[in-house]
């Protein structure tokens, strides 16, 4: 699964792509990044600097149906606040795999049609 860490104002922020196979969707995250050494000394990967943390933004974007549009949950049980910046870097990263889903389905088509 890949992510992407962004710091701002001395945070860092996560955004994580999965496939989340019960919504035929891929999931993008946001979530608050955890430093790779909270997760345990012996880290393999020496390069990875933050974890995502537990994603409080879930957008599923639907991947099969063009005509089903992305849907953004809220996952936090406590008031939490997004810094701008931040929120539109994770928007952007949405936009990216809605483009990526949308392109994938016109080929699918495409290629049903030969």
């Amino acid at each position: 699964m890949p992510w992407e860490v962004k710091e701002h104002a001395g945070r860092h922020y996560a955004v994580l792509f999965h496939y989340a196979l019960p919504d035929d969707a891929w999931a993008v995250e946001l979530s608050e990044a955890v430093p790779a050494a909270a997760e345990g000394a012996g880290n393999p990967d020496a390069t990875v600097s933050h974890w995502p943390g537990a994603a409080f933004l879930v957008t599923h974007v639907p991947d099969e149906d063009p005509n089903l549009q992305p849907a953004v949950r809220v996952w936090s049980p406590h008031e939490r606040v997004v810094p701008y910046e931040v929120m539109r870097w994770y928007m952007e990263q949405v936009a990216d795999q809605v483009g990526r889903c949308r392109i994938a389905v016109e080929q699918d088509e495409a290629e049903a049609v030969e």
